[in-house]
């Protein structure tokens, strides 16, 4: 071939090339996104919330221990009936008693020494503190009665100045020895004030010390405070049910029963179901241990916070339960599942199928298209949903029955964006799977 009419034709070849490409992009076509879309159908939705939980006796009976001692004998077991005033469990409280009767005798003299501070002090050392005074004071009045007498007899010269004189030494010492005896009464009285305020006070502490030791070997004798059933005998965390010559402290647990007829579920609801739950609702119960039975209930206390829960964020629903079989047993973890809502028949739409903005839902219809042939417009509907299950929408206005609707894909849907609907078979077989 002549070499001019080659470079002739790969030119014509190249400016062809360009012309092509000039023309696709000028005119703006692009490649319609292919997208699968589903029928809403009928369908019988049931709204339901499905969590984990925990039950709780509602009233439980907790006992601990008041003294650092062994355990004696124990006369129960763990699941046992028992009732009111019935023995579980004896304490050693032999060191308790000891000191109980060590601290009422101390108590009786106390009060022995309260009753004599508050009558004066001791008979007898009142007695010899005021015989000692008043005698001094009678010999005292004596003396001074002598000296009037003997100033009298001096002036009628019937007496001499040295029996005057010697009356006076003996006066000025017995008025000595009132004084003397006077302060020291007055030291007594002052002691015996103090002897009844210090007397007071230590039979109030011994009371006091008395009363709490009683309690102490009280509580050394563990009986049931109401009918009910035994579910922990000493168990903290891991440890085993108490037995004879265990050692327990102070508040240890001892024994804990309630009446299990009927028991409380504390449902860990996570955050986004919080908005569904109302008071009343039947609740089902389910334990794995026995997987074959159902206990039914109803939700009593909504959430009105949310709490962290490992790496949950939950509200605690507090659900009532009949147990009247006593087979659920406090503490252990079941499963809850709370039916709220029932609706029969109605259309329903994935909800993976339906947006949220602005607390509005919306959906993409399909209009005028036709699968697999040409392209159809996506048309951006609001819509109004009713009770939700875990894969559908109820709808209750919006959507009529045979609009297609768009499903999400890998592209972002938009209102008046061109799509090719792919076949209708994954439309049915989204509707077959939802059912």
């Amino acid at each position: 071939m002549d070499r001019k009419l080659r470079n002739r034709i790969l030119l014509y070849l190249l400016l062809a090339g360009v012309l092509a490409y000039v023309g696709i992009e000028l005119s703006g076509r692009k490649p319609a996104p292919k997208i699968s879309a589903v029928t809403p159908a009928r369908e019988n939705l049931i709204s339901s919330i499905s969590s984990n939980g925990k039950v709780e006796p509602i009233s439980p009976y907790v006992m601990r221990a008041e003294l650092d001692t062994f355990v004696g004998q124990v006369y129960v077991s763990e699941g046992q009936q028992v009732k009111k005033g019935q023995l579980l469990m004896e304490l050693d409280v032999k060191d308790a008693a000891a000191q109980l009767a060590e601290t009422r005798a101390n108590l009786l003299k106390a009060q022995d020494d309260l009753r004599a501070a508050k009558a004066g002090g001791r008979a007898d050392e009142a007695a010899r503190a005021a015989g000692d005074l008043a005698k001094a004071q009678a010999e005292r009045d004596r003396l001074q009665k002598n000296h009037d007498a003997l100033m009298r007899l001096i002036k009628q010269q019937a007496a001499t100045q040295d029996e005057l004189d010697s009356n006076d030494l003996a006066l000025t010492k017995m008025q000595a020895e009132v004084t003397r005896l006077t302060a020291a009464k007055q030291e007594f009285d002052r002691g015996v004030k103090l002897s009844s305020d210090r007397a007071a006070l230590q039979v109030d502490q011994l009371q006091s010390a008395a009363a709490a030791l009683q309690e102490k070997v009280r509580q050394g004798r563990i009986t049931a405070p109401a009918d009910g059933t035994l579910y922990a005998l000493g168990r903290d965390a891991a440890s085993l049910p108490l037995k004879a010559r265990d050692y327990v402290k102070t508040g240890d647990l001892l024994a804990e029963m309630a009446d299990l007829h009927k028991v409380r579920v504390r449902a860990f609801i996570d955050e986004p179901e919080l908005g569904g739950l109302e008071e009343n609702e039947p609740v089902r119960i389910t334990w794995d241990a026995l997987p074959n039975k159902t206990w039914l209930g109803k939700t009593e206390i909504i959430p009105k916070q949310v709490v962290a829960r490992n790496t949950r964020s939950v509200g605690e629903l507090l659900c009532s339960v009949n147990n009247d079989k006593l087979e659920l047993l406090p503490n252990t973890n079941v499963n809850v599942r709370i039916n709220a809502k029932e609706r029969l028949g109605v259309l329903s739409v994935p909800r993976g199928a339906v947006e949220i903005e602005g607390g509005r839902r919306y959906v993409y219809v399909v209009k005028l298209g036709q699968l697999g042939v040409r392209k159809s417009t996506l048309e951006k509907r609001e819509i109004r949903v009713g009770i939700a299950d875990a894969v559908n929408y109820e709808v209750v206005s919006g959507l009529q029955e045979g609009e297609l609707v768009a499903l999400p894909g890998d592209v972002d849907l938009r209102d008046g964006m061109s799509v090719i609907v792919v076949s209708s078979t994954a439309a049915r077989f989204q509707r077959r799977t939802n059912g």
